[in-house]
């Protein structure tokens, strides 16, 4: 080691040194921050202590609510917990008669993660319900209650607890012809129980939700705790982070607790008050759950017996027309908008798939296509309604591109950076010259760009997708393993998905034929900056995969489809461009508008115009600078 690297390091050292001494607190910012520090641990033990608090609390009104039920339904506080199943063609569900509701609910016809031959949404303790009713000296909880099953057919069954003094609690089932059950509750000879103040009921709903579908997290980013607000539109509990007890304080017409492809949704006759508590917590993915729910909901309940109170419960797919098609069996002549569990994307991209792609999607599943043949055809059609507004796009590209070598002569003086203002103003007044627009190929690529977006949200929401198989890819609905280990990879996760590889190599080949055709086209610094900016367009497929690779192999198929096709038709349009042609028709052009400034029309030119106008302020406001100087 030399002298001068010596002294170099030490030099380094002094001025490290210094500026940590120049930068240390003083003793008035030391105490200011330990003051800070201890507000915060006040601050944490203050909600601790609250939180303690609270749960003492519920823990003792829960206490207090089992001691009421146990003294009004001392009788109905013992026996033996049997099962009761009411099911149809679609739909299994089993009644435990402690308690008196739903325990296990079974999806016929959908093949489970482990192969059996029908999905099990929930079983046992994974969804609880309780209703809590709040009379003069005494609450019931029905979840503490053994019911008596009588009435009982495939399709019904009424539940009773029975009381002291022939006083009862009934709650009746009736399950319809596929995935919709009514329920009606009432109590009968209670009413000097309760106070004449009460007409309200509240529930405790809870579910953890069970994982489906293979992918863990990109099921558990479509599983979401959603609502609907009366008289208005739905929305859902943020799907990635953990949400507890939020405040709802619209009222409700139903609560759904959903993931990917299915949903068990209750649904008042009323509505439920305001100020709903709803909670979502996700799950780790060594769980096989999804997300833990919760909902604390209240509705309108008749202590006389006279009128009962409602629900209607749905278990089953998330298929927007079988929805549509139960929200018409609901007894309570509401708009539910229950088909909003299939999440179609923000405003302008559901709008899309409401109405577009919905009706191209049934048309052509409607002919009985394979699952693969329809995303292919659909890419067809697609590429077949755009293919005007590309080969547009494309032939603005071509005018700009055999304009180039005229275009550099004319501009060849101008090098220096404090021309390009005028650079540019000559390009454009070229252009409009030669009846070209610079942007007119931009435009209709933005327009397919919704159509893209649209399918983002479609394709991974399509049930129909689900289990079926196409060429190497086994499920449509999740991704297409060609290797696998057993531990997750940052940013990979445990797995290669190869339609997620074909996608992303599509995309390389894609940009490298837009990336080709931008750089043929641009002027002096412009094909400068663009090699810059070459290699940021070449990384895009690589972020693909890692955003990608967890995706089902249904939206990467259809992507490496559309890309592919995109790529084709930019290759045959070059080929079938004959550019001394296109150069001939440009020519002409510019000849009959280089006398008739009038003729002179389109973005181009009012891109001069504008240019002209902003160089002639430009040159205003150096000339006041000038006098002001010379003053």
């Amino acid at each position: 080691m030399d002298k001068n690297t010596i002294i170099g390091f030490v030099l380094i050292a002094l001025v490290l040194i210094g500026f940590s001494w120049y930068n240390q607190p003083t003793e008035e910012e030391i105490k200011a921050q330990q003051e800070q520090v201890a507000k915060q641990e006040a601050k944490a033990k203050e909600a601790q202590q609250k939180a303690k608090e609270e749960k003492a609390k519920e823990e003792k009104a829960i206490a207090q609510a089992l001691t009421d039920t146990t003294a009004l339904f001392h009788s109905a506080l013992s026996g033996t917990a049997t099962d009761v199943v009411l099911q149809n063609d679609k739909l299994a569900l089993t009644l435990s008669t402690k308690g008196g509701t739903v325990t296990k609910a079974v999806v016929k016809g959908f093949k489970s993660l482990d192969g059996a031959a029908d999905v099990t949404l929930f079983e046992g303790k994974d969804q609880q319900l309780n209703y809590i009713l709040e009379g003069k000296e005494s609450n019931i909880r029905t979840a503490d209650l053994y019911f008596t099953p009588s009435e009982q057919t495939d399709s019904t069954v009424t539940m009773t607890a029975t009381a002291a003094n022939g006083k009862t609690l009934s709650i009746s089932y009736l399950l319809g012809k596929d995935y919709l059950l009514h329920v009606s509750m009432q109590a009968l000879g209670m009413d000097g129980l309760f106070s004449a103040k009460t007409d309200k009921m509240s529930l405790v709903w809870e579910e953890r939700c069970k994982q489906q579908e293979k992918g863990h997290s990109f099921e558990n980013y479509r599983a979401s705790l959603t609502y609907k607000e009366v008289g208005s539109g739905t929305d859902y509990l943020n799907e990635t982070k953990e949400k507890i007890d939020v405040d709802i304080e619209e009222a409700l017409d139903w609560v759904a607790f959903k993931n990917q492809f299915f949903s068990a949704m209750m649904i008042t006759k009323n509505q439920f008050s305001p100020h709903s508590l709803l909670t979502s917590i996700p799950l780790k993915k060594e769980t096989h759950y999804l997300k833990q729910y919760k909902a604390v909901l209240e509705t309108d309940f008749d202590p006389t017996g006279k009128a009962p109170t409602e629900f209607e419960f749905y278990y089953g797919p998330n298929d927007f027309r079988l929805l549509q098609g139960v929200e018409k069996e609901s007894r309570f002549g509401k708009d539910l908008k229950m088909e909003r569990l299939v999440y179609l994307g923000w405003p302008l991209f559901r709008i899309i798939n409401r109405w577009f792609t919905l009706y191209v999607f049934d048309w052509l599943t409607g002919w009985g296509f394979n699952m693969g043949i329809v995303l292919i055809l659909m890419t067809l059609l697609f590429k077949a309604i755009t293919f005007p507004m590309v080969k547009k796009s494309y032939m603005s590209s071509a005018k700009m591109r055999v304009l180039r070598p005229k275009l550099e002569e004319a501009t060849k003086h101008l090098d220096k950076p404090e021309d390009q203002m005028q650079k540019q103003q000559i390009q454009m007044q070229m252009y409009s010259q030669y009846g070209v627009s610079p942007m007119s190929g931009c435009l209709p690529m933005l327009i397919q760009m919704p159509i893209w977006i649209a399918l983002f949200n479609f394709v991974p929401n399509a049930i129909q997708l689900r289990g079926k198989s196409f060429l190497w890819m086994d499920d449509l609905s999740t991704y297409d393993p060609i290797v696998e280990w057993g531990k997750d990879i940052w940013l990979i996760g445990d797995h290669l998905s190869l339609t997620c590889i074909l996608f992303c190599v599509a995309n390389l080949l894609y940009s490298f034929l837009t990336m080709r055709q931008q750089r043929d086209q641009m002027v002096g610094q412009q094909a400068e900056q663009m090699k810059a900016m070459q290699w940021m367009m070449l990384l895009m497929p690589l972020m693909f995969f890692f955003i990608f690779n967890e995706y089902g192999s249904g939206l990467n198929f259809y992507y490496f489809v559309s890309l592919f096709m995109s790529a084709a038709i930019m290759w045959v349009l070059r080929k079938t461009t004959n550019d001394e042609k296109l150069l001939a028709i440009l020519e002409a052009r510019y000849k009959e508008n280089k006398n008739n400034p009038k003729k002179q029309s389109g973005l181009a030119a009012r891109l001069a115009a504008m240019q002209q106008q902003q160089q002639e302020m430009q040159r205003k406001r150096e000339e006041l600078e000038r006098r002001r100087k010379g003053l």
